[in-house]
C-alpha cells in the first residue's frame, strides 16, 4: 500500500447555509450529488433530522466538505462533484462511512493508473464540519 495524497476539509456550517439560501436546496443537491446522494437526499425533509440526526443543511455540508477534502487527497486526478459517492455510518447495519471513486473519469486511463482507494473520517459539532479522506494506491 502506499498513500497517494492526504486531503482535509473545514466547512463552516453557516457557508452552507447562504449557498442553499442563494441556490436553493434542489439546485444546489443536484450540483454536488451523485445520483445515489440525490435520491437519499429528496428523503430528507428539510425541518426535520432523519434517524441518524441529519438535516438537509447537515447532509449537504458533510458531502461537500468530503468531496473537497477528496480532490486534495486524490490530486492531480480532475474530478467533478458527482465522480464520487459518500455513504454515511448506518448504525442498523454496523457499516462505517465510505467514499466511492467512479470509475469512467474521461482524464484516468484505468489500465495505466488504477483508481486509488479511500478512506474517509468525517466529524460535526456545532458550526463546523471536518473531513479527512486518505487516498492508498494499490501498487
Amino acid at each position: 500500500m502506499t498513500i497517494h495524497g492526504i486531503g482535509i476539509d473545514l466547512l463552516h456550517v453557516p457557508r452552507m447555509v447562504a449557498l442553499i439560501e442563494r441556490r436553493g436546496p434542489a439546485r444546489l443537491a443536484s450540483r454536488i450529488l451523485s445520483l445515489s446522494e440525490l435520491q437519499a437526499f429528496r428523503h430528507l425533509r428539510p425541518d426535520k433530522l432523519d434517524e441518524n440526526g441529519q438535516g438537509a443543511i447537515r447532509f449537504l455540508g458533510v458531502r461537500w466538505a468530503v468531496k473537497e477534502a477528496a480532490y486534495k487527497a486524490l490530486y492531480p486526478f480532475k474530478l467533478t462533484w458527482k465522480d464520487l459517492t459518500y455513504t454515511t455510518l448506518d448504525i442498523r447495519t454496523g457499516s462505517k462511512p465510505a467514499l466511492v471513486l467512479h470509475s469512467g473519469i474521461d482524464n484516468v486511463d484505468i489500465a495505466s493508473s488504477p483508481l486509488p482507494r479511500l478512506h474517509v473520517s468525517v466529524s460535526h459539532d456545532g458550526e463546523y464540519i471536518i473531513a479527512h479522506v486518505v487516498a492508498e494506491t494499490l501498487t
